[in-house]
């Protein structure tokens, strides 16, 4: 047991050896995670706590990854994944970059798009190589694949999002101020005839005691749908960014480092202790 835990410590001193940079934006995340942390207690805001928690977690899936399944995630994606966790929760969540940054959440659905995608293709390339089975998978399949693994991906956190508004009010699917609606609800008669509506500068909110509030929105208030349909497009942007490159790596048997930096690999097996 005791050497077991020796090799453990000096696999790790390894790794730092070898990977510097991993190791520094590691180290410089957590530091930063648990400082942010400590301010929200300090101020009371223990949701944002559990957050703070909850990114100290997720930072440790990669190497979690390595250690049990033995695959070998390359540098370059590990600090792609890193820094997107850190993004999407601290920034995002708890720093409310999510609205003082407009394209913000565009950016980080963009990025998912091409990490969900290089996760998926690497998952078909690792059975592609595999001896035991008995079929080959050709360039344009995994490129396909690996696609439609993202957009489904994609699809369920929208899902999960939709779901989070409905039940916890949360607004995870954020609203967007439009001046135009069309739809059949407003056709005089009951008509299946799209009526629309232009030029709209604002929304009366009247409450159930009969209460009228003007909003000041400048328009009327989408909710929710113009944000999913922007995120899964470029959800669908950064899949096939991956996929073409993906493609190529395969048509030309993983020649280039730069597909290389960007999908798993399998870990030898190791051969046992005498």
């Amino acid at each position: 047991m005791k050497q077991g835990r020796k090799r453990s410590r000096k696999s790790v001193k390894e790794q730092i050896r070898e990977n510097p940079r991993l190791a520094a934006v590691y180290v410089i995340l957590r530091v930063l995670v648990v400082l942010v942390m400590i301010a929200q207690i300090f101020n009371g805001n223990f949701e944002n706590v559990f957050l703070c928690v909850l990114t100290l977690m997720l930072f440790t899936i990669p190497s979690f990854i390595e250690r049990t399944i033995r695959i070998d995630v390359p540098d370059t994606l590990e600090i792609i994944i890193l820094l997107f966790i850190f993004a999407a929760e601290i920034l995002g969540e708890i720093q409310a970059y999510y609205i003082h940054f407009p394209h913000w959440d565009t950016m980080l659905h963009t990025l998912n798009g091409f990490l969900c995608a290089a996760i998926g293709f690497s998952l078909l390339d690792i059975l592609n190589r595999s001896e035991r089975l008995a079929f080959t998978l050709s360039p344009v399949y995994l490129a396909v694949m690996s696609f439609c693994f993202s957009m489904t991906i994609g699809v369920l956190w929208e899902f999960f999002e939709c779901a989070m508004d409905q039940f916890f009010y949360l607004d995870m699917q954020k609203d967007t101020v439009v001046n135009t609606i069309s739809s059949v609800m407003l056709a005089p008669g009951r008509s299946n005839v799209p009526t629309a509506i232009r030029d709209i500068t604002d929304v009366i909110l009247v409450t159930a005691d009969g209460e009228q509030h003007a909003l000041g929105l400048g328009g009327y208030l989408d909710i929710g749908i113009l944000d999913t349909m922007k995120d899964l497009f470029v959800n669908f942007i950064g899949a096939v960014v991956f996929s073409i490159i993906g493609y190529f790596y395969v048509k030309n048997r993983g020649k280039g480092n730069f597909a290389r930096r960007f999908i798993p690999q399998v870990l030898r097996q190791e051969p046992p202790d005498e």
